[in-house]
């Protein structure tokens, strides 16, 4: 169990109500806290924000949904559900993956259909090769789910376990690209498989093959989408904690924490002051480390992940090719995460995520109109162009963006707009996002685990961070698990651990250790 807050912990102020805030609020309600969430915003959402323009309800975060049950499980703290709050659609394909030689991939997460699909798509060896991969992902994930991803780190100690073994016996330290190419010959179905590296700001051939875990989530586990959006998920989660008796104070930005010795009193708001027994700060490290008035030492410098450009856009047609989710992939590859990691250049031949959220809810747009968001990944600003020069550079990139698309297939795509909005490393700089990303700190080894920006800060005895910066990273649910960790710390209490024995979600996928095709249910 790692080391808790000392001291009275009777009356929690969680500054931000993004999904880290409210998962933590949640937990520390369920554990008899008196909670008070602070949130600069006039809504909930965080980076899982909303942008109401000309009609449309465009979600201006994360796009993707996967492991439900970690929402769920929030929710079940105070004796709520999430199925009682948010209506959940399985995505089925959960991705359409667009190749440059004019090939397409359906992507499922029940076997049989992914298998088929494989099968159809480069022949039987591959689709054999899929059923290992996918009965790999599946242990890979219940030995990292239980000691690595829900779990605390107070030390690099603490990963001298028996799952560590179980690790490495599954080639876990390896590097990600070589251990997928174990399974799949067919490169582009390894992409597929190993896309999710740039969730961890890493490139896959440097990637630790750990992180194929995320491809478990994406690909196995399955991919959900809220009706009425991304955002209904934290507006539930906000009113379930202010049924559960929060007290939720929007639209009011925390200017300081008052101190005395090594303990948080209160925290100042434009506002007030908030008396308060801890604190949990879920804003950007920077920020948190500004109101605490401390930043820990590291021997090396943060690494941040490469960041986004996406293109919003409300249109008066659609194209059928485009799935809710559809990745789009340039011919290039390995050079691609170069220019991304290292040169610090747009990318040249790029890859893209297309979500079309209203192929799966109508209402997010006005009748007869469509939603389309575009991201194209970017340099951060510490390798990358610097903030300041998005205000010439945006409007270019994003006619290069759309030439792209056209040339892809989607003709007409300019034309067909008719609400938009930009978003660059400019806009998320401005957000308070370190580097210019939402995507924090990168998942190099020397960030990862105990590596990783711990929750607790020496010099502060009652305040602990959430958030994708800190423990247990980047991703929708390890945000919502960061939330329950910080909860932990505050209330002493050892956390169930996700997944195992008590609630019972009925998101949870089932899970098998056969590497023959199981028929799977969905949501």
């Amino acid at each position: 169990m790692s080391a808790a807050v000392p001291g009275r912990t009777d009356h929690v102020v969680v500054v931000g109500a993004g999904l880290a805030g409210l998962s933590a609020a949640l937990h520390l309600l369920g554990a008899g806290r008196r909670v008070t969430v602070v949130e600069r915003d006039p809504l909930p959402g965080g980076r899982a924000g909303r942008l109401d323009l000309g009609g449309y309800r465009i979600d201006t975060g994360p796009t993707v949904l996967t492991m439900p049950e970690l929402a769920d499980e929030a929710f079940a703290a105070v004796g709520d559900s999430l199925a009682g709050r948010v209506e959940l659609i399985a995505l089925h394909p959960a991705y359409r993956a667009c190749f440059a030689d004019g090939s397409t991939l359906d992507v499922h997460t029940d076997a049989e259909a992914m298998a088929a699909e494989v099968e159809r798509f480069a022949g039987p060896d591959e689709a054999a090769g899929y059923l290992r991969l996918r009965h790999w992902l599946r242990r890979l994930y219940q030995v990292q789910m239980r000691s690595f991803i829900d779990a605390d780190f107070d030390s690099p100690l603490s990963l001298l376990h028996g799952d560590l073994a179980r690790l490495a016996a599954l080639g876990g330290f390896g590097r990600l690209d070589a251990r997928i190419g174990r399974f799949l010959r067919d490169e582009r179905l390894r992409r597929v498989f190993s896309f999710q590296a740039l969730y961890a700001g890493v490139p896959p051939a440097r990637a630790l093959a750990a992180y194929a875990v995320i491809a478990y989530m994406d690909t196995v586990a399955g991919v959900y989408f809220p009706k009425g959006g991304m955002h209904a998920l934290p507006r539930a989660m906000a009113d379930a904690a202010a049924d559960a008796g929060a007290e939720l104070r929007f639209a009011e930005r925390v200017t300081r924490l008052e101190r005395s010795g090594q303990r948080v009193t209160a925290v100042v708001t434009e506002q007030g002051r908030i008396p308060c027994d801890a604190v949990v700060l879920t804003p950007d490290l920077p920020v948190a480390y500004r109101l605490l008035g401390r930043r820990p030492r590291r021997p090396l410098r943060l690494r941040h992940s490469p960041s986004a450009v996406v293109l919003h856009a409300g249109t008066d047609r659609t194209w059928p090719q485009l799935a809710h989710h559809t990745l789009s992939f340039g011919a290039a590859w390995e050079g691609t995460f170069d220019e991304l990691t290292r040169q610090g250049r747009l990318m040249s031949d790029p890859s893209l995520l297309i979500t079309r959220p209203t192929a799966t809810d109508p209402a997010l747009a006005p009748p007869g109109h469509h939603l389309h968001y575009v991201l194209a990944p970017c340099p951060n600003t510490d390798i990358g162009p610097a903030a300041a020069t998005w205000g010439d550079l945006g409007p270019r990139y994003r006619a290069t963006l759309l030439r792209e698309l056209e040339r892809r297939g989607l003709d007409g795509f300019e034309a067909a707009i008719n609400e938009e909005s930009l978003v660059t490393p400019a806009s998320w700089q401005a957000e308070g996002h370190a580097a210019g990303t939402p995507f924090s700190a990168a998942h190099t080894l020397s960030q990862t685990g105990p590596f990783r920006p711990r929750n607790v800060v020496r010099g502060t005895d009652n305040a602990v961070l959430a958030g994708c910066g800190t423990t247990p990273g980047v991703g929708v649910p390890t945000v919502l698990l960061s939330g329950k960790l910080a909860a932990a710390r505050v209330t002493g209490r050892p956390r169930r651990r996700s997944g195992r024995a008590g609630h019972a979600s009925p998101y949870r996928a089932p899970v098998s250790t056969s590497p023959f095709p199981v028929k799977e249910t969905s949501a």
